[in-house]
């Protein structure tokens, strides 16, 4: 196989139209760094990708950290709503969540 200068700019990484950084799999040792960098300096996440479709992810600290209090909150919704007896109740715990997220 001949050596192109599209082989090349393949083996960088690449910012994806969503602004993901993405590296091949097959480049990631090469790039490991430069991408650390851009998601750490450039506030981007970061992806791995293997056969073109992404396969891991490499996220900012901060985004991580945030993520990890949505889950638990959702998870503390969801027992709510499994504990709740009635309509009512569920109804009355929605409404509360509203409350919360759309009122100023």
């Amino acid at each position: 196989m001949t050596y192109t200068l599209a082989m090349a700019a393949e083996q960088g990484i690449r910012i994806a139209e969503d602004g993901v950084a993405e590296v091949a799999m097959t480049y990631a040792r090469a790039n490991l760094t430069q991408l650390l960098r851009d998601v750490r300096y450039g506030n981007r996440s970061g992806a791995f990708t293997e056969r073109g479709e992404r396969s891991a992810y490499v996220v900012p600290p901060d985004f991580y950290e945030q993520a990890a209090k949505d889950r638990a909150f959702m998870a503390q919704v969801e027992r709510a709503f499994k504990e709740a007896a009635t309509d009512e109740e569920r109804a009355a715990l929605g409404a509360d969540l509203m409350r919360r997220f759309f009122s100023s």
